[in-house]
């Protein structure tokens, strides 16, 4: 079966007529993959949104037609069954994904459990899998058995070719027997799509022939004013009761990471550290000889020079674009090459001794994010109206999102690679450690907080701090529809 619901015998004899559209909550948790397998790709949209990021996209599809539309969106197109061990073992011999995509895919197939378990062997360690699946629970539906109706349609929850129902329970219950850890489930309203039916009447009464090119409404300016006024208030009012007010219901799962030695890059932001670079290298390779060093670099003085002389990739940001978009530069390429992202800035204030500490609690303990406190007691190298600040911002994130960090600007964290490709975080304007702390919190993943001694910097600051503030604030707001509120995953060491 496919994802936009065409059975193998219908797609080779006639064309079933379906809306082909983006699942707007399901790419928007993508994040920024390396490898996805698009399971049932229809046409590729969705596939084509994880290529635009950057990612190699497969896809799996058996239905002719929508095969050869695919192929013009889609890195490559196989035509196999994902119901066979043997179609699957031949297709996918030797290859590897760190994101599997289930668009509307599962609900037709006998056994969803089983495609999910034969398709996992093929997924990376902490690699995401995310899921949609129609709402049978919604309210539309909940009407229509009042009324004493349960009737098949063309397309949409009640489509005619599935043949498994799941409410956003269901759901989750079914990809936690498949094996997987669901971090957060997330969905498509079901309020303006109430009325599908009459605006598919109006499309085919002005269609020649009276048959619609099913991407023609996707690219109707009626249907942009909508994705871009209409949609954010409907997500909104869908959030606050999903079970009844999701047309789909959206899983955003992984394949739990196991305790194993992972690949390591210590990375750093780099303007001007002449001073400091050579040492601060050497007290890296103390305590992490594996280590790869990468330094992202909008020096003028012989930083980035000295760096590759010493063995460290230097990717240069010339003019400089500020810390924002540079930590985002160095989190992603980091993600592509290793394992484990260490992160400390390039000044001392950071002990690189506390490097093996953090290593450990990702590699033997499962944590996804450490964030090393400098703030539970004042530092004695910390200024007092800094560390004021820094108090000040953490009560804010705690108050507004229910974190209860004390430090949302550290320079010094650790992060799982499959976590960071997650997410597509955005580095523009400064910042970007709120973002990087909060949503994994909200979304589910594992964040221990740790307390760290802070020094004496060698060199001068770089802070912004008329910047950084505002867009401290700027980020805390726009954290706030991220995830949900709070975390039980939140660690306090």
């Amino acid at each position: 079966m496919t994802a936009n619901g065409t059975s193998p015998a219908e797609g080779a004899t006639n064309t079933k007529y379906v809306v082909e559209e983006q699942n707007m909550a399901l790419v928007d948790a993508i994040g920024r993959p390396r490898r996805v397998l698009d399971v049932g790709c229809g046409v590729g949209l969705n596939g084509e949104a994880a290529k635009k990021r950057g990612a190699h996209v497969t896809g799996i599809e058996i239905v002719p037609a929508s095969i050869e539309r695919a192929k013009a969106r889609l890195d490559e197109v196989l035509a196999l069954d994902v119901t066979s061990d043997e179609a699957v073992k031949k297709g996918l011999a030797g290859r590897s994904f760190d994101l599997l995509l289930f668009a509307d895919m599962l609900e037709h197939v006998t056994d969803p459990i089983a495609v999910i378990r034969r398709l996992l062997p093929y997924l990376e360690d902490g690699g995401h899998v995310i899921v949609s699946l129609p709402n049978v629970a919604a309210w539309t539906v909940r009407l229509g058995l009042l009324a004493g109706k349960f009737e098949y349609t063309q397309s949409g929850i009640l489509d005619d070719s599935h043949l498994r129902f799941f409410t956003r329970e269901t759901g989750r219950q079914m990809l936690e027997r498949a094996g997987l850890e669901v971090l957060r489930m997330e969905q498509n309203p079901m309020l303006v799509r109430a009325a599908k039916d009459v605006v598919l009447s109006t499309q085919r009464a002005i269609a020649p022939g009276g048959n619609p090119d099913p991407e023609s409404l996707r690219k109707s300016l009626p249907y942009k004013l909508y994705q871009g006024l209409v949609r954010p208030v409907e997500d909104v009012v869908a959030a606050r009761a999903p079970e009844l007010l999701s047309f789909q219901n959206v899983y955003v799962a992984r394949k739990p990471p196991k305790a194993r030695k992972l690949s390591l890059t210590v990375g750093m932001l780099t303007m001007n550290e002449e001073d400091s670079i050579e040492a601060m290298m050497g007290e890296i390779r103390k305590v992490a000889p594996d280590a790869k060093i990468l330094c992202v670099d909008s020096s003028t003085d012989r930083t980035p020079e000295i760096a590759a002389r010493l063995g460290a990739r230097v990717l240069r940001q010339i003019p400089p674009r500020g810390h924002g978009p540079a930590m985002e530069l160095l989190m992603y390429s980091a993600a592509v090459e290793s394992d484990l992202l260490i992160y400390l800035d390039c000044d001392f204030t950071y002990p690189a001794e506390y490097i093996p500490v953090l290593r450990k609690l990702v590699e033997e303990e499962g944590v996804d994010v450490v964030n090393c406190a400098r703030t539970r007691t004042r530092p004695a190298a910390m200024p007092l109206p800094n560390y004021l600040a820094n108090r000040s911002f953490a009560a804010l994130a705690h108050l507004m999102h229910g974190i209860p960090t004390c430090d949302v600007h550290s320079g010094m964290r650790a992060y799982r690679s499959s976590m960071v490709r997650a997410f597509d975080f955005d580095g523009e304007g400064d910042a970007l450690p709120i973002d990087t702390l909060l949503f994994p919190a909200k979304c589910g993943y594992r964040v221990v907080e740790m307390p760290i001694d802070y020094q004496e910097r060698v060199g001068q600051s770089k802070l912004r701090k008329i910047a950084g503030t505002v867009w401290t604030m700027i980020r805390l707001v726009n954290a706030l529809p991220v995830g949900k509120r709070g975390s039980s995953r939140y660690e306090i060491r």
